[in-house]
């Protein structure tokens, strides 16, 4: 073993926090400020709420002052709306630092978040498939 390697594959390319075959590492506690709720009301954000681009949100300059992983957020939901697991898969974050780095940026007025619809005002499964039946009969 080199000076810089260590068991498990990690060498070190100028720090303890690169590994060989994962590249550099961070750990979620950082991410947050090693806050484990989002915001000072914790809100909590089911896996299927939807985050969109507020429309007044804060400008480019207020973006600059922000981490590295809410500009990719902000990012993923320029392009389209997207649920939070959908943004935790594509940022290739823990959902559960992807929930408290949506506070932040909900609280900054950055992003809106549509609350999932909830069963009770969903349509009756006998009305559906009426209106399926009914489509099949054309």
């Amino acid at each position: 073993m080199g000076s810089g390697d260590s068991p498990g594959g990690r060498g070190s390319p100028g720090s303890q926090w690169y590994d060989a075959e994962a590249g550099p590492l961070v750990r979620p506690y950082a991410m947050t400020g090693g806050r484990t709720k989002p915001g000072p009301g914790n809100v909590r954000f089911d896996l299927i709420a939807l985050v969109d681009i507020a429309a007044d949100a804060p400008g480019v300059a207020e973006e600059s002052l922000l981490g590295p992983e809410h500009r990719a957020l902000l990012s993923l939901c320029r392009c389209e709306t997207q649920s939070v697991a959908e943004l935790a898969a594509d940022a290739d974050l823990p959902v559960g630092v992807v929930r408290v780095l949506l506070g932040d940026l909900l609280e900054a007025g950055h992003v809106t978040v549509r609350r999932p619809v909830p069963p009770a005002q969903l349509p009756d499964e006998r009305i559906l498939r009426e209106v399926i039946d009914g489509l099949r009969a054309l």
